[in-house]
């Protein structure tokens, strides 16, 4: 957890008046399990959109491993090694839990359009390995026993851990989940933060955004607290929830006194 997976430099984006960020700075260890928190409107999603290929920074530069992110592009970022879940679920509702899955091998697939027509060997091959990796994911993240069902089927929680489970299709060295508690309930954000965990002990970083303050303080290492688009503060959890800028962030001017 020494060395620096993922960089953000001076990280600006703006829609027309509205300065979504502003200057943003930091750095994501590599083994690390790192929050991105702050009040509603804060620029947690925007920031997640800039790094991801979904907005291009109006200043600033990503620097990932020992590669800057200059393309901007969502399939050369997946390839790179980020993957990414959504704030509103983005699942393919009228196809299964095993092909939503399968979908997210594509970046990894080798074959053309020429092999996939004649149905090559080597198609048929990779075809094979990717159903049976997808379901094998379905298992890491609990649900296989839903593999031939819709998505649009799956409860909502079944439906979270199916996003995570398309996204680790992509081999992803830098995981970012946003909220993906939102709308679970106890025992599912218990299952939640295990599944989380072991996605870390394989060797996966992971960037969170996540309302559930008790989740996030309990599971990352470092947290940074963005508000009105700016970093105001970044350091440990224990360190963060005695900020004063953290605290009157959420609850108001008078909250520390």
């Amino acid at each position: 957890m020494n060395s620096v997976l993922l960089r953000a430099d001076n990280i600006s984006k703006s829609f027309g008046g509205v300065q979504a960020l502003k200057d943003v700075s930091l750095t994501l260890k590599k083994g690390e399990v790192y929050g991105l928190i702050g009040p509603n409107g804060a620029g947690k999603t925007t920031f997640f959109n800039c790094l991801t290929g979904l907005y291009v920074p109006d200043s600033g530069q990503f620097t990932f491993g020992d590669t800057p992110l200059i393309s901007h592009a969502p399939d050369k970022t997946v390839r790179q090694g980020i993957a990414r879940t959504f704030q509103n679920i983005r699942l393919f509702a009228n196809m299964t839990a095993l092909e939503n899955v399968m979908v997210g091998r594509h970046a990894r697939l080798r074959s053309n359009i020429v092999s996939d027509i004649l149905r090559t060997p080597f198609n048929r091959r990779e075809e094979q390995a990717t159903e049976d990796m997808a379901l094998q994911l379905l298992h890491y993240v609990g649900i296989s026993a839903r593999a031939h069902d819709l998505a649009k089927h799956l409860s909502y929680g079944d439906q979270r851990r199916l996003e995570i489970a398309r996204a680790l299709a992509t081999n992803p060295r830098l995981l970012c989940l946003d909220e993906p508690a939102a709308g679970m309930n106890a025992n599912e954000t218990a299952g939640l933060r295990q599944l989380i965990e072991a996605i870390r002990a394989d060797g996966i970083s992971i960037l969170l955004i996540e309302h559930d303050v008790q989740l996030v303080m309990g599971l990352c290492d470092r947290i940074a607290v963005l508000d009105y688009g700016e970093l105001i503060c970044e350091d440990v959890p224990a360190i963060v929830q005695q900020h004063p800028r953290v605290i009157e962030a959420y609850l108001g001017s008078g909250a520390h006194a």
